[in-house]
């Protein structure tokens, strides 16, 4: 659903064609804004109709005046068709085992009539241990993933966490686990085109830039509207992206801030992480993406993590810090003083000192791992090896 997950699935899409150019990949997705990404050769989408959660297992039609119950339904056969159609050696499916609300279990089970093989991936953190749990244990949740899926990729690595342990997965499951260490998008810096004038120019304004981002939008207003009134006469220059689901009345009232407090504004930006290398310092949520592009790239980074309803973003935040790699703010002690103090020391940070750190800490080529075991998974479908029972 999310534009976090779409990347991450393109970063894995564009290291596979790059692996294997005979390879072709078809993405399910019903992010909106995926016309605006660079997508790279041999890949298409299918866009389903938008979602968005209502609540843990209940969802609405974003757009569509439709019930619940028939969105469901018609993205399930949408991708009972994808399946069928496409005839795909291996499906990766992105953190829900089987869809939101369940829609994908048909196609699944389409799959494996086909011969198919199946992959879960799944972020390095997904939420507290115990909540994690508890939302299974209903379903059994880890030994339904072991009965479909042939392998799960973790985009991590067990030093942060290990969900193998953490969320009890069976043996005969954790032994087909893979870490494949985080995935990043390399976004070449032409892909920015008309989005250079963001940075400030050096020529009239000496001051370095900070550039704040809240992800998708959905509910980083606080934080952002927070950074503009810390910008205000300080010795950085502040650029703000908003997210494209920023609501619009948020996006009303961050125009106002923007324009009161000297922010350059905008709504989105395609390929943001091109943006990182001309930064001074990057203050940011703690989705996995955008916190993983900036400690690769050895950015000088001020967190604030969203801690609800999941602490998936705070305790990746927190493991960060400890590494050394950010600086993690909570967000019941924000305010501009708090958020101007951490933005300073990060400033003060060498970015090749950052680079060293993360280098030394953690492994940034999950994409290319990843692709490389899917290759694998589909050169056995090809050669008619079983696959899991």
């Amino acid at each position: 659903m999310g534009l976090g997950h779409t990347r991450r699935n393109l970063a894995v899409a564009k290291a596979l064609t790059e692996l294997s150019p005979e390879a072709t990949v078809l993405l399910v997705t019903g992010t909106s804004h995926i016309s605006r990404l660079a997508l790279p050769p041999n890949v298409e989408i299918l866009k389903l109709p938008s979602i968005r959660k209502v609540s843990n297992g209940e969802y609405s039609s974003r757009s569509l005046g439709i019930s619940g119950d028939d969105i469901r339904d018609l993205r399930s056969r949408l991708l009972l068709a994808a399946v069928k159609s496409f005839q795909p050696a291996v499906v990766l499916v992105d953190k829900h085992p089987f869809g939101a609300g369940g829609e994908f279990k048909a196609g699944l089970k389409a799959l494996r009539r086909q011969g198919g093989r199946a992959v879960l991936g799944l972020r390095d953190i997904l939420d507290e241990p115990a909540c994690v749990l508890a939302e299974w244990r209903p379903y059994r949740m880890q030994h339904r993933i072991a009965q479909y899926y042939d392998q799960v990729f973790i985009y991590g690595q067990r030093a942060i966490l290990d969900p193998t342990v953490e969320y009890r997965f069976p043996p005969n499951l954790a032994a087909r686990t893979k870490f494949c260490g985080y995935v990043v998008n390399r976004d070449s810096a032409q892909e920015l085109g008309d989005f250079q004038p963001l940075l400030a120019d050096p020529v009239k304004d000496t001051r370095p830039t900070v550039l704040a981002t809240a992800g998708g939008g959905e509910d980083g207003f606080a934080l952002l509207e927070t950074f503009m009134h810390a910008a205000a006469g300080a010795p950085w220059h502040g650029v703000v992206v908003a997210g494209p689901m920023t609501p619009e009345p948020q996006m009303q009232a961050l125009t106002r801030l923007a324009a009161e407090n000297g922010v350059i504004l905008r709504k989105f930006v395609p390929q943001l992480p091109t943006l990182f290398k001309s930064i001074a310092a990057l203050v940011s949520m703690g989705g996995y993406n955008t916190i993983a592009e900036a400690v690769s790239q050895g950015v000088p980074t001020v967190c604030v993590p969203r801690v609800v309803p999941r602490t998936e973003q705070l305790i990746r935040a927190e493991a960060f810090a400890r590494l050394g790699l950010l600086h993690a703010l909570h967000p019941e002690q924000l305010n501009p003083q708090s958020l101007r103090s951490k933005i300073s020391c990060a400033i003060a940070r060498p970015r090749n000192q950052l680079s060293r750190r993360a280098e030394q800490e953690l492994r940034f080529d999950g994409g290319r791992q990843a692709a490389s075991h899917l290759l694998q998974l589909a050169m056995a479908t090809r050669l008619g090896e079983p696959a899991v029972a």
